[in-house]
């Protein structure tokens, strides 16, 4: 096992990683910016290393600071969490020439599922079902347009280095392909540096349903069942539940099954994410994250068990602890995720934190690095907490969320609280009946 671990992130996933190492016995190595060295993460570490300015570029994502500050501390290991480096299969390469273990999959199979492309194609070869596409990039209008004739309209164009929903656009007929084509490129080149694109037949009213999966990197691998990640706003998630209320007992079995064998097929290391649209009790393969999620503490709560533990331990070299068949489902557990922005428009809102109060009680978990007097800096994400609650079933789980939203205190700033009691309120919310179109048009529905 690792005597020493550094936490290559920030912000209350740092504080995750962190909680984990000491209830392990493992010594934590903080990193931070300027901007952070008042942060929560910074106190809670054993020790810290300021790795750079404010600016992300110049400090969590630099890659020589970061093996720097390891030489100088002494960590044998790092956690990426999620977001910055936590997919760059050049940050694992340098790592592991260093000598340094990346707690998380080889590099291989990150450049693997990063490209858009070569993961649909190796999907495919898995056996993971895949939305009707293009095979590989759509390299000018013309050739979109036999494609799109192929699949049929609508088509979604795609930016193969994709993420964040830029370089996406959605064409209803051929009259309207050429500009969107035009245009996801455009954005994908500013985006990305990558201008290639592909093309999906675009569903109508899908879920986005996601699928843990975890493996020992030897050929043994496990799902964790789903989550239902449908809430969404610019194709950023805000409200995330497991299990799926959409999902049935065989369903899960079925594609559970299916990512779990070609996990161990790929001899796949440590925890992932397989993404689908689920539409008309269909599975289609959006994308793999090759990362522990923003959303992982509501599997963690079903199934009783701790992913960022069990992820130290295999990149330690030691066997799983997860078996298949006693990974249970108990209960429904549902994460939002408060944001420092101003309603309607979900413009970021840093500031002081004058007060903040986190609820609790039965089947509450906080995950926030705040504190009284905290300033949020403008630099990086306005993400600022994810509030999670457990209950014995869905409808107990959202009276326990409402309960712990009424107790939720955050002075100082805007956040995102009020949009989640008002959607509390709403029927399709209560009864789980939801697309990931739905949140979009509520918003316009509501705020104009």
């Amino acid at each position: 096992m690792f005597d020493k671990i550094l936490i290559a992130n920030r912000g209350e996933i740092a504080l995750r990683v962190i909680r984990a190492c000491r209830e392990m016995g493992i010594a934590s190595v903080a990193v931070h910016s300027t901007a952070d060295s008042d942060a929560m993460h910074v106190r809670m570490a054993d020790e810290s290393v300021c790795i750079g300015p404010n600016s992300s570029a110049e400090s969590y994502l630099s890659i020589p600071a970061l093996v720097a500050a390891c030489e100088i501390t002494g960590a044998q290991a790092i956690h990426p969490g999620y977001g910055f480096l936590s997919e760059n299969a050049t940050f694992v390469q340098v790592l592991e020439d260093h000598g340094i273990t990346f707690i998380g999959p080889s590099a291989a199979h990150i450049r693997i599922m990063g490209d858009k492309i070569t993961a649909k194609e190796t999907a495919k070869k898995l056996g993971i079902p895949v939305v009707p596409g293009s095979d590989g990039g759509v390299p000018d209008v013309e050739t979109a347009k036999t494609t799109a004739a192929q699949i049929g309209y609508p088509v979604i164009i795609k930016a193969t280095a994709g993420g964040g929903g830029r370089g996406m656009k959605v064409a209803v007929d051929e009259a309207a392909l050429e500009v969107a084509f035009r245009t996801a490129r455009a954005e994908a080149k500013a985006a990305f540096g990558n201008d290639e694109v592909y093309m999906e037949k675009y569903l109508q009213r899908p879920r986005h349903i996601e699928i843990q999966v975890f493996g020992d990197g030897k050929g043994r691998a496990v799902h964790l069942g789903e989550r239902d990640c449908s809430l969404q706003r610019r194709h950023q998630k805000v409200f995330e539940e497991a299990p799926g209320p959409c999902i049935t007992p065989e369903q899960r079995a079925r594609i559970g099954k299916i990512c779990a064998d070609a996990m161990a097929e790929l001899k796949y290391s440590g925890a992932g994410t397989i993404e689908f649209l689920y539409e008309d009790g269909e599975f289609y393969f959006i994308e793999m994250n090759t990362r522990l999620q923003v959303e992982h503490p509501v599997t963690e709560a079903i199934f009783g068990v701790d992913l960022v533990r069990e992820q130290i331990r295999v990149a330690a070299g030691l066997p799983m602890e997860f078996e298949q068949d006693k990974l249970v489902i108990r209960g429904a557990a549902i994460e939002v995720r408060i944001n420092a922005e101003k309603l309607p428009n979900f413009s970021p809102c840093p500031g002081k934190i004058t007060q903040y109060h986190a609820p609790g009680g039965l089947g509450v978990r906080m995950d926030s690095a705040l504190y009284d007097g905290y300033k949020i800096p403008p630099y990086y994400d306005s993400l600022i907490g994810k509030l999670i609650v457990h209950g014995r079933d869905r409808p107990e789980a959202l009276a326990r969320l409402s309960r712990a939203l009424g107790e939720l205190i955050v002075d100082g700033v805007d956040t995102t609280v009020p949009l989640f009691n008002a959607l509390l309120a709403e029927p399709d919310i209560q009864a789980g009946d939801y697309s990931i179109h739905w949140l979009e048009k509520w918003l316009a529905k509501t705020f104009g």
